[in-house]
């Protein structure tokens, strides 16, 4: 049986894990935010629709796109705050541990632990 410890500790490294292949994606969405407004930039201009209408709605669509790609990544980063917001937590407020003197003696954590 694993010790808590140990437990705690396989949080974290997946938490590091799951941090770098986040960093991954951001680092390919940049990439790809910069061709696509290329793109936009040359296709987006007003000789390319037939009123202003049209090349709002074209604008509005790819905005909406770009907004759901950060409020996807906002949810993951704020599920992973959570995670080690319980772990730190716990580990702070159980001195027994001796985990807790590892990320600080001070007992941090502004919610008392109430996770």
């Amino acid at each position: 049986m694993r010790s808590k410890e140990e437990s705690y500790m396989t949080m974290l490294e997946a938490t590091a894990i799951m941090q770098h292949h986040v960093s991954v994606i951001l680092q390919a969405k940049a990439i790809e935010a910069e061709k696509t407004k290329c793109w936009i930039c040359y296709h987006m201009a007003d000789a390319g629709f037939a009123d202003k209408e049209d090349q709002l709605k074209q604008a509005i669509g790819l905005h909406e796109k770009v907004i759901e790609v950060i409020d996807g990544l906002t949810r993951l980063e704020n599920g992973l705050a959570k995670n080690l917001k319980v772990v730190l937590n716990k580990d702070m407020m159980d001195s027994a541990t001796g985990f807790g003197g590892f990320f600080g003696a001070d007992g941090g954590g502004d919610d008392g632990g109430s996770t």
